[in-house]
């Protein structure tokens, strides 16, 4: 459903990213873990077509977005950090406006409004202004925007980003809820994060990938967790073009 090969991005002489490549299976929730820095955003960017890669290609749900990112936008629900939101707009009329630009059909808005609503755990702050809101409830509310048009594929950067644990564990349990029915991608840098959601790491320092697999693989606790990503990051990579 998810597919890098080879993305490389670079700029100027700094290469962001170097020959990403991985796959993500109907059915998967897997977290792209790393430090800060370590192109997880650019990679983000690209999958979803929001970027173009100086060479490689991304492909969602078997549509290579350089080429068909119309089609492969249909089936991709995407949440960049700090997703952009309307402030005087309420979440009622957020969405109202979203379903009518992703051209759900009338007789189904309502429905697919509701269904999201309760996903994210939104009712009591549906007719609220979305600037009033808590940032937790405003990225539940990006969430609910991304999975208005029912996606086969959810993308997902930062999503815990700056929330309290209580934020946290909410958003949490709506990824788990998502991830029963959709394949998920989220990126982020908090090791809890993978152990409280995910069933695969993709790990990328550097703009390079250095571990790929089952979250059993890459630790049983968080301390083996720790130790896991001080050892995957200690070795640094240089990240500039060579002058010719």
């Amino acid at each position: 459903m998810i597919h890098a090969q080879h993305l490389t991005k670079i700029y100027g002489r700094f290469i962001a990213t170097e020959d990403v490549s991985f796959k993500i299976a109907r059915g998967e929730v897997a977290c792209f873990l790393g430090p800060n820095g370590a192109g997880k955003s650019t990679t983000m960017k690209m999958l979803t077509g929001f970027l173009a890669p100086t060479s490689g290609s991304a492909s969602i749900a078997g549509y290579d977005m350089s080429k068909d990112r119309v089609e492969g936008a249909k089936k991709l629900g995407y949440l960049p950090e700090n997703g952009p939101l309307y402030p005087d707009m309420t979440p009622e009329s957020l969405l109202a406006f979203f379903a009518e630009l992703r051209h759900i059909p009338r007789k189904e808005r309502k429905s697919r409004i509701e269904s999201v609503v309760d996903l994210c755990e939104l009712q009591s702050v549906f007719h609220r202004p979305i600037g009033r809101l808590s940032r937790g409830y405003r990225q539940r509310v990006g969430m609910a925007q991304a999975l208005l048009h029912d996606p086969d594929v959810v993308i997902l950067d930062e999503p815990t980003a700056g929330l309290d644990p209580n934020q946290i564990q909410h958003v949490r349990d709506a990824i788990k809820r998502i991830g029963l029915t959709k394949t998920v991608l989220l990126s982020t840098h908090i090791l809890q994060e993978v152990r409280a959601v995910a069933s695969r790491v993709v790990f990328v320092s550097d703009g390079r990938v250095v571990f790929d697999g089952g979250i059993e693989q890459f630790g049983k606790d968080a301390d083996d967790f720790d130790i896991k990503f001080r050892e995957l990051t200690k070795t640094k990579q240089n990240r500039y073009v060579n002058k010719i």
